[in-house]
This record gives C-alpha cells, structure tokens and sequence, in this order.
C-alpha cells in the first residue's frame, strides 16, 4: 500500500466544475465503478460529496498497467489535469468534466463488498446494520448524515441568536423512575449504588432555570429501556430547550420560528405561522389521536345519539356501558372498497381491540348494509345526515369504550386513506395539541399517573378540581405534530412547591417516597423558582420526516434493532469476570 507523502487533497470530487478546467488537482476517495475499455481506463471517484470520473490511457503504460488493477471500494488519491469530457453526462453534476490522471496511489486495496455500495439499495436491512460501516458509504445515506448535522449546527445557531445558553448535564445520574425504565449503571466505588442514564434532562434544565440561567438549551443524548418500535430507539436524542419567566405562548411562539427556520434552510419550504393549535378533547373526537395527521379528511363523526334507542345490540351495549358509537365516512370510496377489502379491515380493527367493523354503503338505490335490519329509516337517515354522506360513500362504524373507539377509527382512517392514495406525501402539516389531560388512570396500579410527566403545571381554572375530579384537570402541556407524528412536546412546569407536593401526592407518591425520589428538588423550590416552561424535540424523529426515511434507524449512524441490540459491534455483550467483581456484581441465572 502507498501512503499521501508529499500529496494533499486540493478538493472533493463534486467540488469541481468547468470553471477548474486546466487546473492540477488532488482528489482522493473510493473506487465507485471501474470501466475497462482496452486503451482506456475509467474510475468514478467518490468522496461524501459526490462522484467524479478519472481517466487513463495507453500513454502512460505504466499508469495505465496500475488503473487495471483498481477494483470496487480501494481507496485512491489520484493528481491530474481537469479537462472537457468528450460525451457528457447530464446525470452527474461533475458530468462535464474529468480528471486526466498523471499519478495515481493505491492507498488501501478491498474485498468485494457484501452488497453494492449504491443509492436506496434494497439490501436486507439486518445484512446493511451488519456491515453499517459500508452502508453509511451509500450517497443517500450519507446525505442523511449531512442533513443531519446540518440541522444540528441550525439548532445551535437559531437558539443563540435567541438568547439560549448550551449547558450540558449529567449522563450519570440519580433513577427517579416514573415512566420508561431506566438504563441504570453500577458503582465501582460506591458498591450497591447504581447510576441511571437520562431519560430526559428534565430535573437539571428545571434547576438551570432556578440558577437563573433564564435559558437553556442542549443538543442531549437521552437513553430509555424500553421497546422498540420503527421510531423509537434505546438511545436517541433530543433537542431539548428550558426558558425562565415564560407563559405557553411564548414558549410555542420561539419554537414555530425554529421550525419555520428548519424547513426554509433544510427543504427551501415557506412554512405558515402560528400554526393550528387542536385542543386534545378536539383532536381525539375528530381525529381519535393526540398526533392528528390532517393531510387528508376521514374526520370521526359521533353518532352515538342517532343510534342511543335503535335496535342493534352492539350499538345500545356499548352506550350502556359508557361507550360511545362513531364513524369515518370514505367518500367516493364505495366502488374502491370492495365487501374482502372490508372484512380486511374489520380484521384491522380487531388489532385496536375493537371487537368488529360495521358499515353502510350508500347507493343511488337506497343504503347496503348487514345492520340495516337492525335499524330504522329515521336512524339510517341520521346516521347519513350525521356523517354528511352521499351516494358513492361507505360509512365505517365501531362501537365500544371510547379509548377503544378512538384507537382503532384514528388507526383505520390512516389505513383506508394509505390504501386509496389520499395522503399527498409532498405536504407538511404542522400543528400544535394542547391542553391535554394532566393525569390519566392506570387500572393496573389503580392509581392516577402524570400524562406527560409530574412536572406539567395545571391550567389555573382548573386548579379547584385537583382534590374532588383529578382526571377532569388540564395540563398547560403542547405537543408539536408533523403528518401525524409527534415532533416534540413540553409544558409549562409547577415552580410552587406546595402544588409540586400535592401531584406527587395525587400519583401515589407519600411525602418520604416524594423526598427520597426528588429531594433535591423540592429542597431547591425553597430558594425562589420563576415561572418557567420548555420542551424537547425527538431530534432523530425530525430528521427521519424531513428526509421521508421509513426508519429512524436510516438517519442514525449506529442504530439499535429491534431486540435493542447492535448488529454490527455485537453489543450488548458479556464481560469479564473480574470486571463484575470489582462492581460487586454476580450474574443469577435466569430459569426458561
């Protein structure tokens, strides 16, 4: 192998252009495709910015004897003159010109790849993660990761023109589980202690902004031990921002600029502001989610009156139970969905717990349906008139308990608009979700848990209900929604210590649990805490939708599979023996 003694790069492959034509250059990179023509060598050079072509001829025999020996992958640097190419290529940006090479290094030769190192490759993806080192090669892959680092430096510099500090907090911390597990590391020197990875970096930006910093800002790895999904990961990042002093609207003014911003520099978008803001009660009656995708229409109609007295049991039970009774209507879709493609998707909903799918199709000759029977014409009509439907329509209905309802109609409107082309992929629709419920009941611990999180502030006018109707209490919290997927979220948080008491009362947490768990906070409350709110991005999330990747596993370098480990390195993986026993550590074993 030959080394870059007396050579530097002069430029990357993609750097060059007509205007260089007649210049020495030094470019170094990848063999991408090598084309042997017999008195003429070709080699596309790839570097991270692109791919250019250099050329050898008979000339130089010895120069050319060297090109015949390049294969796929060796890495090269390569000197030469650049020059007008005789057949031009519209495809490539460097497609006009070409590299006449007078002094070519092998710096490094190189097995045939495991798979093409080409764009949107359809490789498996576990083969890809194997050998990600030859996967991030890939020129949309590595795209990806300059996107991606692009929106990171736009992070920094929009939340400094803004007045944010970047102050980093503990990877090593206190668990205070309350939500997701926690990642937890052992002690060497404190044995029988344990560290816990951040979940978030919530308690320490709250006690930035009692510091007096009045506003924090971080680009933060945050780590959770739970189960994957295709966009969630066990370490992932988030862009996470605190402000002193602030009230909703200033926290969710700051941050439509910051978005507007993303998507003018990233994508050369116009973005409109303010944006929609969907009070949750309103996004879950008409969407059945609190992360709407609104693209496309497919709105849930409540029908639950027109049908309270009708004579379709499953209608009347569900009410009777305290359910309710809603709807989708697919306009136009009638003659699209056919009576398999509905079996299919009562089957669908079957998934959302939701015990079966009814249906009205509405035709020029009256309405199609197995539950017809059932009702009346005056309740046909209104269930018609409810859900503004006409002929051509097919009207879906499930009945039941309303998380079951809502679940299973949000999940069914996104699939029957996938399925019939209704999503136009080319538009971004922004909007916020706000004044979610605060608690929520959990009937496996029978005990009220924070929605968000026990840090989320009520909204004042509904203070008077913490003691006698916890459940109806609202949160001054907002979620960010992107094409139905949640951006971020946030909330404006309790700076009164009696109030921060009492939620933790209301979770299930006694004084001493509350002490033990958050004592360092509760102790700083003592020492004046302004008004403060913020939120975090899922910062892996955001650039998965702005580059339209399948996976947020496609924008992360070294992702993590399903079963939370690393194909490539191996990890998670066994240790020494010796190293558990300076923890003070033994392995049980585990009975299958």
């Amino acid at each position: 192998m030959e080394n870059l003694k007396g050579l530097k790069r002069t430029h990357k492959c993609a750097a060059l252009s007509k205007a260089n034509i007649g210049e020495e250059v030094v470019l170094m990179g990848w063999a991408d495709q090598v084309r042997n023509l017999g008195g003429l060598i070709f080699i596309n050079l790839r570097d991270i910015s692109g791919i250019i072509q250099l050329y050898f001829n008979t000339d130089n025999k010895d120069l050319y004897e060297k090109a015949a020996t390049v294969r796929g992958e060796y890495v090269l640097a390569a000197k030469g003159i650049v020059r007008m190419r005789e057949s031009i290529n519209p495809n490539m940006p460097t497609g006009e010109i070409e590299i006449e090479v007078n002094e070519l290094r092998i710096l490094n030769k190189s097995q045939t790849p495991p798979f093409y190192i080409e764009e949107n490759s359809d490789v498996k993806e576990e083969l890809r993660l194997k050998h990600r080192y030859l996967d991030l090669r890939r020129p949309d892959m590595q795209r990806k990761m300059v996107l991606r680092h692009k929106i990171a430096k736009l992070a920094r510099d929009f939340y400094d023109e803004n007045g944010f500090l970047e102050i980093e907090t503990p990877m090593l911390q206190k668990s205070t589980p309350e939500g997701a597990r926690d990642y937890l590391v052992p002690s060497r020197v404190h044995h029988g202690h344990f560290y816990a990875l951040p979940q978030s970096p919530q308690l320490y930006k709250q006690l930035l902004m009692l510091a007096g910093m009045d506003r924090y800002f971080q680009i933060a790895r945050c780590f959770r031990d739970e189960d994957l999904r295709a966009d969630r990961q066990p370490e992932f990042t988030q862009i996470d921002l605190e402000m002193s002093f602030v009230e909703i609207d200033d926290v969710i003014s700051v941050n439509e600029q910051f978005i507007k911003r993303v998507f003018k520099e990233v994508l050369n978008k116009d973005i409109e502001t303010p944006f929609l803001r969907l009070p949750y009660k309103e996004a879950m009656d008409r969407f059945g989610s609190d992360k709407p995708d609104t693209r496309f229409g497919l709105e849930i109609r409540n029908i639950t009156e027109e049908v309270r007295n009708c004579g379709f049991g499953v209608f009347t039970g569900a009410i009777e139970a305290g359910g309710s009774v809603r709807c989708i209507n697919a306009k136009g879709l009638s003659d699209n969905i056919s009576r398999k493609n509905v079996d299919s998707l009562g089957e669908f909903v079957k998934t959302y717990k939701a015990k079966g799918l009814a249906w009205m199709r509405v035709n020029a000759d009256g309405v199609q349906s197995p539950i017809a029977k059932f009702l009346t014409e005056d309740e046909i009509n209104a269930i018609i008139k409810k859900a503004e439907a006409e002929v051509g329509d097919l009207i879906l209905i499930v009945a039941d308990k309303d998380k079951v309802v809502f679940d299973s109609l949000g999940a069914l409107r996104i699939e029957v608009a996938k399925n019939n082309g209704l999503i136009d992929e080319d538009k971004f629709n922004l909007l916020w979700v706000t004044e979610f419920p605060l608690l929520e009941y959990n009937e496996d611990e029978e005990r009220y848990v924070a929605m968000h999180h026990p840090f989320t502030s009520p909204m004042d006018e509904d203070l008077e209900y913490l003691d006698t109707d916890p459940a109806r209490v609202r949160a001054k919290a907002y979620d960010i929604i992107l094409n139905g997927c949640e951006l971020g979220g946030g909330s404006i948080r309790i700076f009164d210590d009696k109030l921060q008491e009492k939620m933790f009362d209301i979770i299930g947490l006694s004084k001493e649990q509350a002490h033990e768990r958050f004592g360092f906070l509760l102790e700083a409350f003592k020492y004046g805490v302004p008004p403060h709110g913020g939120m975090a991005y899922g910062f892996d999330r955001l650039v998965m939708l702005l580059t339209k990747s399948e996976s947020i596993r496609d924008v992360i370098a070294f992702p993590k599979v399903q079963n939370a480990s690393e194909l490539m390195s191996n990890a998670p993986d066994t240790v020494d023996a010796k190293q558990l026993e300076e923890l003070g550590i033994e392995i049980s074993k585990i009975e299958e």
